[in-house]
């Protein structure tokens, strides 16, 4: 979330990161964004370590900045905003709702 609403990533020409620390971009805090409750469930036990439990890294992690992208987008496309970069920050967002309605 802090990437697709509020990290300004930058890339060099080579693709090397310029952003690499918390120096260079705001890293959202637990009062950027709302509440969010996680239900947990117990499917399938993994038999491979002594608690059952399945590691996960950053597996679920990396579909999140497109699909809340995605989201935003059909926010917006009543307004007629067709694409917007990220981080969909408030200034963006404000930008692409003047430039749809500028070429309706």
């Amino acid at each position: 979330l802090g990437g697709t609403f509020m990290e300004h990533l930058r890339y060099d020409e080579e693709g090397q990161i310029l952003t690499a620390s918390f120096a260079d971009y705001l890293m959202p805090t637990a009062t950027d964004f709302p509440a969010i409750r996680g239900k947990f469930m117990e499917l399938a036990l993994a038999p491979g370590n002594p608690l059952g439990v399945k590691g996960s890294g950053q597996a679920g992690a990396i579909a999140a900045p497109q699909t809340v992208m995605a989201a935003v987008r059909d926010a917006l496309a009543s307004a007629g905003v067709t694409e917007i970069d990220m981080p969909a920050t408030p200034e963006r967002v404000w930008l692409a709702l003047q430039q749809a309605g500028s070429t309706r």
